[in-house]
């Protein structure tokens, strides 16, 4: 899908985070550097101006030293180095290292994500100011490897951000709140290991709190060969009545669909806003759809209107891409690349005549685009 968009850009990205401020800082006798600024939950402050909680994924320059390989991890009042025997693990990937043997996938990182308010003018194009002072960082022993990719809804006045923490103990949702969206309360786990993805509907739905989850696993069902599905990662639907307990629908949600391969894996973006398309009132999601290819797939960015009342039915979607990766956009980071071909939508906001999409680009950097309504249709 060809769009003309009047603003898209990167706003933030490594070299914009000073590492001095971070909570990392006068804890490990080794360097760090800032491996990615990216995956940002998007608000609409109560000035008027658009906060990005930006994931920073804060890396050793050197993480093997002495044979062995270092992760890092807090440890209740402090952040330590963890060493692992090379003759132990697989290297690989310089981001991530993969233990041998043990019958299961079991990793460790060489970096450690935490959570930084960034604050942009209200068209989402200047930065105004980072708000180091209220960086969100490791407090309980589930998030001992880091807080990764927020989503932020305002509902009812008050602001709810969902994010992935990290551990040994499992790898889960964890739910924020905050009456301005810059100082935030922990509630706690909401759900369980590797339910990612979590977006919790910008208002609710007969009286209930509602948001889109996506599971993960090794094993699924076939489809009958005949089906317009396609067996594999889906968008899930779950309900609570106070946005701490939550159970899923017995509806599916989102599929892949089995005449393309565009979206052979798919997960949530932006958190579902309430519009209009077409003469048809519903809740507005953008979500990613991934394409095998490579390392890591070719990720996009899709749209899909659900119903006002029943979130499991589709009104309209399209097949074609809203948002593709913008490669002229990282070229004058491409000395600090390690993936490319990666969009991956994570806030949205009422521009007026557009939509300001908030995405991370290349797990690299934060991109701003100012997308037509028009587009969407």
């Amino acid at each position: 899908m060809a769009t003309d968009f009047s603003h898209d850009s990167l706003v933030f990205g490594p070299g914009d985070v000073d590492l001095s401020r971070s909570p990392l800082a006068g804890h490990l006798d080794a360097e760090t550097y800032v491996l990615g600024a990216f995956n940002p939950g998007m608000t609409r402050l109560a000035n008027g101006n658009l906060l990005l909680m930006v994931r920073v994924a804060e890396a050793l320059r050197h993480p093997v030293r002495d044979q062995q390989i270092h992760a890092i991890r807090w440890d209740g009042d402090r952040y330590v180095l963890d060493a692992w025997p090379l003759s132990l693990v697989d290297t690989s990937d310089p981001r991530k290292f993969m233990m041998r043997g043990g019958g299961w996938k079991v990793m460790a990182l060489t970096s450690l994500s935490w959570l930084l308010p960034v604050e942009l003018d209200a068209n989402g194009t200047r930065v105004q100011t980072v708000h180091y002072d209220r960086a969100i960082a490791p407090r309980a022993a589930y998030q001992c490897y880091g807080v990764e990719d927020a989503r932020i809804s305002r509902i009812d006045g008050r602001y709810y951000m969902t994010s992935c923490s990290v551990s040994p103990e499992r790898h889960c949702t964890t739910l924020y709140t905050s009456d301005d969206a810059l100082d935030w309360k922990l509630e706690g786990i909401v759900l369980d290991h590797q339910n990612k993805d979590m977006l919790i509907f910008e208002g609710k739905v007969r009286g209930a709190f509602w948001a889109q989850t996506r599971p993960l696993g090794d094993l699924y069902f076939a489809y009958p060969p005949d089906s317009e599905w396609r067996a594999g990662p889906s968008i899930n639907l779950a309900t609570s009545p106070d946005a701490l307990h939550w159970k899923p629908l017995d509806a599916p949600g989102i599929r892949p669909h089995a005449k393309t391969m565009a979206t052979a894996r798919m997960g949530g973006g932006a958190p579902p806003v309430l519009t209009t398309v077409n003469g048809q009132e519903g809740w507005l999601t953008l979500w990613h759809g991934v394409e095998p290819s490579g390392v890591v797939g070719i990720y996009r960015t899709y749209w899909t209107l659900l119903d006002r009342d029943d979130p499991s039915r589709t009104l309209a979607t399209s097949d074609d891409a809203l948002l593709e990766p913008a490669p002229a956009l990282t070229e004058p980071l491409k000395e600090q690349m390690y993936l490319d071909n990666v969009v991956f939508t994570t806030g949205i906001a009422d521009g007026g005549d557009h939509w300001v999409v908030a995405s991370g680009e290349a797990d690299l950097a934060c991109r701003i685009t100012h997308v037509p309504k028009r587009a969407i249709g």
